[in-house]
C-alpha cells in the first residue's frame, strides 16, 4: 500500500473545511495546520489531533509534509504558494488563485521552474452533474452554444466585513473585489467550465448596501470565444438570498440548473435526459437511479485533495491546474476593468 502523503493547511477560517476534506481523502494525512492567530490555531489543533505552527516559514521546513493547502485571504495566495513551491511542497491553493493576472503569473513561473504540482479549489467542477454536463456539451449535444446565463443572488451581513477575522473581505488589496471576486468567482468559473473561455466583457459594479471598499454587485455582458453571449450578475445584497442559477442554451437543447437541483435538462439522447433527470431533479430517485455511481456525490474540496495525491503519485497535472483556475481571475479583472473605464474589454489585455 502506497504511503499516505502529509498535508499542512495555512489559514484556518475556510482551511477549516480543507482539514476535514484532508482526513477523509485517500491517501492524505493531515499533519499540521498555520495561523497566526494563536486562539484559532490552539482549537485546530485539539479539534484534528495534529501539530500547530504560528509561522507559516516553519511550517513548510516540517519534512513530514508534502502539499501544502493555502487558505488565507486571497490577495496573500500567490506569494505563499511561491514559498511553499520554492521549499519543494506541492500546493492546494483555495479560489481564487490570487486577484491579479500579474501575480498569478508569477506564481504559475514558480512552479514551472520548481517542478512542484499546483492545484486550484473549484469545487462545482468536481460535482457530477456538472461534468456530465461538460461531456455532453463537448459531444456537440447542446450544438452550437448561443446564451450563457450565470447568476448568484446571495446575501453577506454587514458583520461579515468586519470582526477579528473579517476586515479583508470586501478591500481591493486582500479580497480583489468583493461580490465578484469573492463569492461570485465560483459562478464565473462554473461558467467557464461549461462554455469555455470569454472573449470580452462589458460590466458594471458598484456598492450599494454594505460599508465595503470594493463592490456589493456586479452585473456584466459575456462575449464567448465560441461567440455565444451571456450575462453575469453577482450580489451580495439579496433578501433573502437565493441560489446559483446556470442556465444554458444553444442549437440543439439547453438546461437550467438552480442551487443542486437541475430543473430541465433537454439535450442528447432520450436515455441521458431521463438519467439526468433522475439523479439531479431532487425527486426521490427509482431503485435504479440511486445504484448509479453519478448520483454518489462527495466533498468537492476531498475529491480535489484525492486529485493531488493521484498527481503527485502518478506525476500528471492536478485536475484544476493554475491555467484553468486563472480564466475565471483574468475575466473577473476585465469586468472590473470594462466598469472603471467604461469600455469592453479584451478579457487577454489584463493579461499583458
Amino acid at each position: 500500500m502506497a504511503k499516505e502523503l502529509g498535508f499542512g493547511v495555512v489559514g484556518l477560517g475556510m482551511g477549516g473545511h480543507h482539514c476535514k476534506a484532508i482526513i477523509k481523502a485517500k491517501g492524505a494525512r493531515l499533519v499540521a495546520v498555520c495561523d497566526h492567530d494563536k486562539e484559532r490555531l490552539e482549537q485546530r489543533v485539539k479539534e484534528f489531533n495534529c501539530k500547530g505552527y504560528l509561522s507559516y516559514a516553519e511550517m513548510l521546513k516540517d519534512p513530514e509534509i508534502d502539499v501544502v493547502n493555502i487558505a488565507t485571504e486571497s490577495g496573500k495566495h500567490a506569494a505563499m504558494g511561491i514559498q511553499a513551491a520554492r521549499a519543494g511542497k506541492h500546493i492546494i491553493v483555495e479560489k481564487p488563485v490570487d486577484i491579479t493576472p500579474k501575480k498569478i503569473t508569477e506564481l504559475e513561473k514558480v512552479v514551472k521552474e520548481t517542478g512542484v504540482k499546483c492545484g486550484c479549489i473549484f469545487q462545482y467542477r468536481m460535482d457530477n452533474c456538472n461534468k456530465f454536463i461538460r461531456q455532453a456539451i463537448s459531444k456537440g449535444h447542446m450544438g452550437k452554444i448561443i446564451g450563457v446565463h450565470a447568476h448568484l443572488p446571495w446575501y453577506r451581513a454587514d458583520s461579515y466585513y468586519s470582526g477579528k477575522f473579517g476586515t479583508w473581505r470586501g478591500t481591493w488589496k486582500l479580497d480583489g473585489g468583493g461580490s465578484l471576486m469573492n463569492q461570485g468567482i465560483h459562478t464565473l468559473d462554473l461558467a467557464i467550465f461549461l462554455a469555455g473561455p470569454v472573449k470580452r466583457v462589458a460590466g458594471f459594479y458598484g456598492v450599494f448596501n454594505h460599508k465595503i471598499e470594493a463592490e456589493d454587485q456586479v452585473v456584466a455582458v459575456l462575449e464567448f470565444e465560441n461567440g455565444a453571449l451571456g450575462t453575469l450578475f453577482t450580489t451580495t445584497c439579496a433578501i433573502p438570498e437565493g441560489a446559483q442559477r446556470i442556465y444554458m442554451y444553444g442549437s440543439k437543447g439547453s438546461f437550467s440548473r438552480h442551487g443542486g437541483t437541475l430543473e430541465f435538462y433537454e439535450m442528447g439522447p432520450d436515455k441521458d435526459r431521463k438519467r439526468m433527470m433522475e439523479l439531479f431533479s431532487g425527486k426521490p430517485m427509482s431503485d435504479a437511479a440511486s445504484k448509479d455511481p453519478m448520483a454518489v456525490s462527495a466533498d468537492g474540496h476531498m475529491l480535489i485533495v484525492e486529485d493531488m495525491v493521484k498527481a503527485i503519485r502518478l506525476n500528471r497535472e492536478p485536475a484544476i491546474p493554475i491555467a484553468e483556475a486563472r480564466k475565471s481571475v483574468d475575466t473577473a479583472c476585465a469586468i472590473y476593468k470594462s466598469a472603471r473605464t467604461g469600455k469592453m474589454v479584451e478579457v487577454a489585455s489584463v493579461r499583458k
